[in-house]
């Protein structure tokens, strides 16, 4: 590890210079002479003080009588400078001749005799390198050491632990949010115990932990952390400070889900999950977390725009995305389109205000006609503010003065997934709401499929970076690399030759689309044996949303059915009349078509959204891929039983 450390560090190698002795202070001390690179050893606590102290002093310097009052004061004067002659002995032994120059009144480290750690952790914080810095943080400065007697050492070294314990703590709440931002939550989740195992008192690692854990998904483990956290600060007579109550309510607002105890959960799991890290898009998301967070900083309005052919990933991206959001305070609200959108005017701004709009803080200040539009459409919005009287503004309208007066207290984040099946007016009306309001935090999140094409979005597309602030990404297929990293995430247990077999086997068989590598290995991690199918894909230029079931391989084909019949009874049952009826659909509906209510109902649709299988926004729920529908219906569900669950719907 050590070694792996120093490699990545650059750690006790300047061109040009001598150095003698590096050392470890960042946790346990150690010794390492750059002439043999092996460990060497310096006894005794005092003679360990004396040295750290002379290289963290100016110039490396200081005087004897200094020294003496610094660790024998509780001696006589002759004998303290007795002690202090024998470790600066030790000290010479350990540096050589020309390491120290000991005088009558001063003694002095010569400059290029040690070198530190913590001068190779300030050069790669100046240079934001935080996984360089992190690495090598290994515990508390000059962890372990303890001087009897020499409490003026012990106050400096107490001094000395809060600077390197605050700086560490920040270099790994800065790596957790690079990890973030990246798309691999359960590495920053272990980045962030890292910092609070360092300090467990500070607001930026419990903040850096629930923030991991919440994106991760875990909402009960952020808030168990949490109180932990609070315990442990009564216990010495301190509160939270404001920026981790806020994200503590943040949190608490986060989706709690039911389980069942079949459902596998944790990054130990691997593909028996179905809830894979998001491999090979890390660069995707850094810049559109970027684009969101300089919308925010600089108060721009700003639009994202995320396409790609089917099963690429554009609606896990946006995920992500949107969750960063939340947790940021903005007010977020989502829609997801259908085909049938196309033709009703206006459907995605309605679904817009019905999925977080009418939570916005500064809702209120928005003109009684804009609110009645969303009232005349939302039950719940005339609860709020009552049925209009008088003549209300066009939805159209009505939007850019909702969002204007919501962006006014916090930002604002809205998302269009499928947007390619949206309709006309919403498209036009959000273009046009990111126009008006440029000095507004409001970020507009497009995600669509290349077909069918859509003139407005092709149009955004060209302008995006010209006279419209934001991002615009094309997702492609995963690269090998990436697929070999979701294989060995998959496989743990797999040899190298066998993680490359079966890398090279998912890649033909899923043409390098994550929805169904994913599938694929969650269904290798069940049994499925792929040595007994046959068959590859896509078809010459088609893409997978214009492919039949019966044009897929059947490596793809039994990966959905051994998905499927590894669901828990109930969450069958709801699938397999997500499959049957309209998309989206009502829970209301799902649960009478499945036969489920009540608790029922509620773990078996989390546990579909869990693993990936349903998507919701405020009209209900849908397939997140068009073509698991398609063989789910096909296959899954008998002709008797879709007739049942039509009849119980009727």
């Amino acid at each position: 590890v050590r070694a792996t450390q120093r490699q990545r560090s650059g750690f006790g190698r300047q061109p040009g210079l001598l150095i003698m002795i590096t050392c470890r202070t960042l946790g346990p001390v150690e010794f390492v002479s750059s002439e043999t690179g092996k460990p060497v050893d310096l006894k005794g606590n005092k003679n360990r003080a004396l040295f750290f102290y002379l290289v963290r002093s100016p110039g490396r310097s200081r005087s004897r009588e200094h020294l003496v009052g610094l660790l024998w004061a509780e001696k006589p004067e002759e004998k303290a400078r007795h002690s202090l002659r024998e470790a600066v002995r030790m000290l010479r032994r350990l540096l050589g001749e020309d390491g120290l120059e000991s005088g009558a009144d001063q003694i002095r480290l010569v400059g290029n005799a040690v070198r530190l750690d913590i001068e190779d952790f300030e050069e790669l914080e100046a240079t934001h390198n935080w996984a360089g810095a992190s690495d090598l943080v290994a515990g508390e400065f000059l962890e372990g050491l303890k001087v009897k007697d020499a409490w003026t050492f012990e106050e400096w070294l107490t001094s000395e632990r809060t600077f390197w314990r605050g700086r560490s703590v920040g270099a790994f709440a800065r790596r957790c949010e690079e990890l973030l931002a990246a798309g691999r939550t359960m590495e920053a989740v272990a980045i962030a115990m890292r910092a609070h195992t360092l300090d467990t008192g500070s607001g930026v690692a419990i903040r850096a932990i629930m923030k991991s854990l919440a994106l991760a998904g875990d909402r009960t483990h952020a808030l168990q952390r949490y109180d932990l956290y609070l315990q442990h600060l009564r216990e010495v007579g301190a509160e939270p400070d404001p920026d981790t109550l806020a994200l503590l309510e943040r949190v608490r607002q986060e989706r709690l889900w039911h389980l069942s105890a079949n459902v596998p959960i944790g990054p130990e799991k691997g593909a028996e999950s179905r809830r894979a890290p998001l491999f090979g898009r890390a660069e995707e998301l850094s810049q559109m977390v970027a684009a969101w967070e300089n919308c925010v900083a600089n108060k721009s309005a700003a639009v994202g725009i995320i396409e790609g052919d089917s099963g690429t990933g554009k609606t896990r991206l946006a995920e992500e995305l949107l969750g960063r959001a939340r947790l940021a305070g903005a007010t977020v609200a989502t829609f997801r389109a259908v085909e049938a959108d196309l033709n009703s005017p206006g459907s995605g701004l309605v679904g817009l205000g019905g999925s977080g709009l009418l939570e916005g803080g500064g809702l209120a200040a928005a003109s009684p006609r804009a609110l009645g539009a969303f009232a005349e459409n939302l039950p719940e919005w005339a609860d709020r503010f009552g049925i209009p009287k008088g003549e209300t503004l066009p939805l159209d309208k009505a939007i850019v003065e909702v969002v204007r007066a919501v962006a006014e207290e916090e930002p604002v984040f809205l998302s269009v997934d499928d947007a390619q099946w949206s309709d006309r007016d919403t498209l036009a009306a959000l273009i046009a709401a990111v126009r008006d309001l440029q000095s507004s935090p409001l970020f507009v999140c497009f995600s669509f499929a290349l077909l069918p094409p859509r003139d407005e979005l092709d149009d955004l597309r060209s302008r995006v970076g010209r006279d419209v602030n934001g991002l615009a990404l094309r997702l492609a297929k995963l690269a090998d690399t990436a697929l070999r990293e979701l294989t060995e995430w998959a496989m743990p247990s797999y040899t190298k030759d066998e993680v490359d077999r079966l890398t090279r086997r998912v890649a033909i068989d899923s043409a390098g689309l994550p929805l169904l590598a994913v599938e694929l290995l969650h269904a290798v991690a069940l049994g499925l044996d792929l040595d007994q199918t046959k068959g590859a894909w896509p078809k010459p230029l088609r893409t997978l949303s214009q492919t039949l079931p019966g044009d897929l391989p059947d490596a793809i084909i039994g990966a959905i059915r051994v998905g499927f019949r590894r669901l828990g009874g109930s969450a069958q049952n709801a699938l397999a009349a997500a499959a049957s009826l309209d998309n989206p659909t009502t829970a209301e509906r799902l649960g009478r078509g499945a036969g489920l209510d009540g608790e029922a109902l509620d773990v078996a649709l989390d546990e579909l959204e869990w693993q990936r299988w349903l998507t919701a926004d405020a009209r209900g729920y849908s397939f997140v891929a068009r073509i698991v529908r398609d063989v789910v219906g096909r296959d899954m569900v008998t002709e008797g039983q879709k007739q049942r669950i039509f009849d119980r719907v009727s």
